[in-house]
């Protein structure tokens, strides 16, 4: 999870281990942070994230500029890592933007709820083949 927001991360994370839907989250509050962590990982399978659920309004980096830099990494991690926009962001031209990226699954409201989990594991079921 990469958000820069704690309450919006707070939310997520409860939805999620309410649900039990992950096994582990990562949670990074600088998308520059996550793209260290993924290159350090990058030869350790075990540790690169299957879903990243990505915010677009951060500083030093939105999520759009995230993109840009995971499409500059080793296939290795793009292949590995299915991500679904989470934003509060109502801008038309994110939606159109985040549904136009090869590599974003699905643009989602915050905040998380147990339903986006069901959409969330389809488009993580359809990466997987």
């Amino acid at each position: 999870m990469i958000d820069d927001n704690a309450v919006d991360r707070y939310v997520a994370l409860y939805v999620m281990k309410k649900y039990a839907f992950a096994r582990e989250v990562l949670e990074f509050d600088m998308a520059t942070d996550a793209l260290s962590y993924l290159q350090h990982n990058q030869n350790n399978s075990d540790r690169l994230p299957q879903i990243i659920l990505l915010d677009i309004n951060m500083p030093a980096m939105n999520g759009f500029e995230f993109l840009e830099k995971l499409s500059e990494m080793p296939l290795c991690i793009k292949q590995s890592c299915c991500i679904i926009m989470l934003s509060t962001s109502l801008n038309p031209d994110d939606h159109k933007r985040a549904h136009e990226s090869p590599v974003v699954k699905q643009f989602l409201n915050k905040p998380l709820q147990q339903e986006d989990l069901a959409v969330i594991s389809k488009f993580y079921v359809e990466a997987l083949n």
